[in-house]
């Protein structure tokens, strides 16, 4: 019976610690996470009280422990959480208070001892969870039909959605655009250039016979048009942060990423299909195999800012790396899902529901992926250049072998010999610290300095760097002859940095200070007195002060050398020589002992063996290379990944597998990879993930993206964060019908492009007409005042141009602009390159630059006049949504800059070409520029500043007119 007590008793224990304990997961954990937990974490310690974990909780903040575990009443974490006498809790201070379920949850909770499963550590709920709107499904909903609608308004669905919200707020759509406005806004949306004079003439006379009809063959033309892809192709670049330097502080020219940019302009021209897009941008190596024109599509990972300094500590160079991840994973979280999956590196998402396991999903489905060049070419030109290089090898392999035979005889010999010569070797070694030759007087007016090779490890080059050189006479009180305050000169090749002209010249020997450096790019320093001296002594070195640590990876200082005087600068005498000095390197030593063995016949022969292998290496340069381009390399990456705990390498926490989304767990499309599978394999399943039916944000995105374009600001204004701090949308129907219609399109873009184009909402007017009757002045300021921003679209959205339109245009109304498409981009700046790199932007912007402004090679920190004054983005980040600021310097620029200028000399010669009059110069500027014909009151005025001023003037004036760089 006593067994049978006690059987009962632990049984029922145990039973209601399992009760506890559910009770803790279902009730407790989500209360303290949703309604404490914010306020009273490791980050905010509001009261100085964390109650992350039981310990935590224990010790309390400034009035002490919070928790009494078995004494609910005495437990602030619950005294202050219920109601008193029906007033409201005292905690939370913010938001929701416990309900009473939760409440009498808690209490049960520290009644029973305040049970705490192990290493458990609560979370700030997220702000949204599964349940919010952009994580729903997409549902195509049917357009509401509107009776008492404008005619114009009732047929097409996306002005049914419109119209619906603009009655919602007392809104009037307003009347279409004259078709001068309409083909101007058209042809710069999907081109980016200004329409000429003939067709806007050819559009107006059209829309009189039949408008509709005239407007969608309007729209075909111009999708049709290569400009599409290049204008468009731009708008992405934005978007996936193409730069042409690799960022951070060296920042150093990229010259091979360009196939990128003509690749995603082709894939626009050819309206290829978004979701074929994002499977070449995250796996085009794997999908286009030998394909040139697919394979390049994956350089999308690497199109972005790196660090390459690199670093020698482990420690630093794994956080590097993480940095280099944390790009990629960017990007795409937010290029393709609307998603600041970033924000979840260090901890869960404190807005979204994504857990810091999400991010390092995305870690593990990249770590194979890195930086850098590689071949890129058909099968075909990969076979035709083996077979060419086949025959050079196998003579190359012949002749390396007889060499590296008698080179080892040689080695051999050298070894034997090495005792005997060392006996030569009769003074130190040369030091770094300071390096002094003492040798018989000599009358001599030049004194040089031979470098016959430099103290670097084998394998590296460099001939030497020298703080001071000094020459010191033989007198009773010694002079330093060569000092350049006493007259001496010095002359040698250095490697010059062209921002800092003599950074590193030779004249750094002489200045009597330590630290800066000769960086020599030759093998010779000469030095120059002012007159004929006697001199007894020479000290040199390459770092007198010990600034540079011995493994400091400067180590190309001097390590053979000769010293040489001359009264003349023709007739040399030698004055001393490290051949005396002990080896400064091994490899300096190697060298020396196999001169002493190869100066008998067997030495002409390896000199001779060494020649036929570099004449065979020259055979195998002219072979021409296989084309490399920055797209990236792939290697296995077989983990185990970890989340890295507050985002640190040296923090691993649970381990990881490359994933799609938590949030979307349980989905048709939902995966994880297994880690024995090929690298690819990753990136091919995030792929298809990302445009499976199912996934509601990757049409979303792209619907929004489109919109933004044509409006100016999207459903949602802002592009690349669809979470909760992101903006909600304006029109959240019209959005999934405009995703839904995009999938069921085949995620092709022009035909929405085309639907867009053509509804009534696109061809509406930005301002009155001129002259317009007070009833439709009195609705547009009503419209100002509900809408100022047009989010509702009652009326068209105005823009300036942005930065590339503005030179492309100014270039078209010229008659400067060059057509040509693809290949390498032009500068409009110099490019230095030193241990760091530096862009200085060109005053003169030559022929060889008036392409469209999409070929500029558009380098990280790169400011140049026109483009940036304009608010082009720094490719540093991603910009899905440019900024449009108003500044001097823009008006600054397109008043005075050298290009402005010469633009305006330009269109004056065109006037002068193509008219012959002052007036109809006029009017072939304003047809030119604005698409329009010009008042008799502008003629009157452009003609009298013309007389006065002469018609570059009036051209100056037209480009820098507002009409020219702004649309209605």
């Amino acid at each position: 019976m006593k067994h049978a007590l006690l059987f009962t008793l632990i049984f029922t224990l145990a039973a209601q610690a399992v009760e506890d304990a559910a009770s803790f997961e279902q009730k407790v954990k989500p209360a303290l996470e949703a309604k404490c937990v914010a306020c009273h974490n490791p980050d905010n310690l509001k009261g100085g009280f964390n109650m992350t974990t039981r310990a935590t909780m224990l010790a309390g903040g400034d009035d002490g422990t919070a928790l009494a575990p078995g004494k609910p009443d005495d437990s602030p974490v619950y005294a202050l959480a219920i109601s008193h006498a029906g007033a409201k809790p005292e905690m939370p201070k913010k938001g929701e208070p416990l309900t009473a379920e939760e409440a009498e949850a808690l209490r049960s909770w520290i009644a029973a001892g305040a049970p705490w499963p192990d290493k458990l550590v609560l979370k700030e709920k997220a702000k949204a969870d599964r349940s919010f709107w952009s994580f729903q499904p997409v549902v195509r909903v049917e357009p509401p039909s509107i009776h008492d609608a404008p005619a114009e308004w009732q047929h097409h669905p996306i002005d049914r959605f419109l119209l619906a919200k603009m009655k919602e707020q007392g809104l009037s759509p307003s009347p279409p655009a004259d078709p001068r406005t309409f083909i101007r806004r058209a042809t710069y949306d999907l081109t980016g250039l200004p329409p000429t004079p003939e067709e806007v003439e050819a559009f107006c006379q059209s829309t009189i016979r039949n408008p509709q009809s005239a407007i969608e063959t309007l729209i075909d033309r111009l999708l049709a048009s290569p400009h599409y892809g290049e204008h468009w192709g731009r708008h992405w670049l934005d978007v996936v942060r193409f730069g042409e330097s690799r960022g951070y502080e060296r920042n150093q020219i990229i010259t091979n990423l360009w196939p990128f940019r003509d690749y995603i302009i082709q894939s626009f021209n050819d309206d290829k299909p978004y979701d074929r897009l994002i499977a070449e941008h995250l796996a085009g190596d794997l999908l286009g195999k030998d394909q040139p024109e697919i394979e390049v599509g994956s350089a999308f990972l690497v199109a972005g800012p790196y660090d390459d300094v690199g670093n020698q500590d482990p420690m630093a160079a794994a956080q590097i790396r993480a940095d280099q991840m944390d790009e990629m994973i960017r990007a795409t979280s937010e290029a393709f899902l609307g998603m600041t999956l970033g924000c979840a590196r260090c901890h869960d998402h404190k807005f979204d529901p994504l857990p810091t396991k999400d991010y390092y999903a995305l870690y593990a489905t990249f770590a194979g992926t890195k930086h850098g060049e590689r071949d890129v070419a058909t099968a075909a030109a990969r076979a035709e250049r083996a077979e060419k290089l086949k025959p050079l090898e196998e003579r190359k392999a012949g002749q390396t072998r007889e060499r590296d035979a008698l080179q080892t005889e040689l080695n051999a010999r050298a070894k034997a010999t090495e005792a005997e010569a060392a006996k030569a070797w009769s003074r130190p070694k040369h030091s770094r610290y300071g390096t002094e030759d003492v040798f018989s007087p000599i009358e001599a007016r030049y004194v040089r300095l031979i470098l016959d090779g430099s103290d670097a490890p084998e394998g590296k080059g460099g001939q030497g760097r020298l703080d001071e050189f000094e020459v010191w006479t033989d007198e009773a009180t010694p002079r330093n002859v060569a000092l350049a305050s006493n007259g001496g000169t010095a002359k040698g090749a250095a490697r010059e940095a062209k921002e800092l002209a003599g950074a590193y010249g030779a004249a750094l020997t002489i200045d009597g200070k330590f630290g800066e450096r000769w960086n020599s790019a030759g093998n010779e320093l000469l030095i120059t007195f002012a007159r004929t001296e006697r001199i007894g002594r020479v000290l040199f070195s390459s770092d007198r002060n010990r600034a540079l640590a011995e493994d400091s990876g400067i180590s190309t200082f001097v390590g053979e050398y000769r010293l040489e005087a001359s009264l003349d600068g023709q007739t040399w005498f030698p004055l001393a020589s490290s051949a005396d000095r002990q080896p400064a390197t091994p490899a300096i030593k190697q060298a020396r002992l196999l001169k002493l063995v190869t100066e008998a016949e067997e030495g002409k022969s390896l000199a001779e063996m060494n020649r036929r292998v570099a004449a065979i290496d020259a055979e195998i340069a002219k072979v021409p290379a296989l084309p490399q381009w920055w797209v990236g390399t792939h290697s296995a990456a077989p983990g185990p990944f970890h989340v890295f705990t507050g985002g640190s390498p040296q923090k691993q926490g649970d381990t990881v597998m490359p994933a799609s989304l938590s949030v979307f767990a349980g989905g048709k499309s939902s995966y994880a990879v297994e880690l024995q599978k090929p690298e690819g394999d990753r990136r091919l399943a995030l792929a298809r993930w990302l445009t499976a039916p199912d996934n509601p944000l990757t049409p979303r995105v792209l619907a929004n993206r489109l919109w933004h374009y044509h409006f100016g600001k999207g459903i949602v204004d802002t592009p690349s964060d669809f979470g909760y701090m992101g903006s909600r949308p304006t029109h959240p129907e019209l959005l999934d019908w405009l995703a839904a219609e995009l999938q069921r399109n085949g995620w092709k873009l022009k035909p929405l492009h085309r639907l867009i184009m053509t509804s009534a909402a696109y061809r509406q007017a930005s301002v009155p007409e001129e002259n317009a009757p007070a009833p439709r002045v009195e609705q547009f300021q009503q419209g100002l005042s509900k809408d100022s921003d047009a989010r509702l679209l009652w009326r068209f959205p105005p823009r300036r141009l942005s930065a590339e339109e503005v030179r492309d245009a100014m270039l078209t109304v010229a008659g400067r602009l060059d057509l040509k498409m693809g290949g390498p981009g032009f500068r409009l700046y110099e490019y230095q390159q030193d241990n760091v790199a530096t862009y200085v932007p060109l005053d003169i912007h030559g022929p060889e630059t008036y392409r469209r402004a999409v070929y500029y090679h558009n380098a990280r920190a790169a400011r140049v006049d026109l483009i940036t004054d304009f608010d082009c983005p720094d490719p540093s980040f991603a910009e899905p949504r440019r900024s449009s600021t108003t500044t001097p310097l823009q008006a600054l620029t397109l008043m005075n800059h050298s290009f402005s200028l010469d633009m305006a000399k330009a269109l004056a010669e065109r006037l002068e070409r193509e008219r012959s009059n002052t007036a109809s110069r006029v009017q072939r500027a304003f047809a030119i520029a604005y698409g329009r014909s010009a008042r008799a009151d502008e003629v009157s005025a452009a003609a009298r500043l013309i007389e006065e001023y002469g018609l570059r003037a009036f051209c100056r004036v037209i480009l820098n007119s507002s009409e020219l760089i702004n649309l209605n």
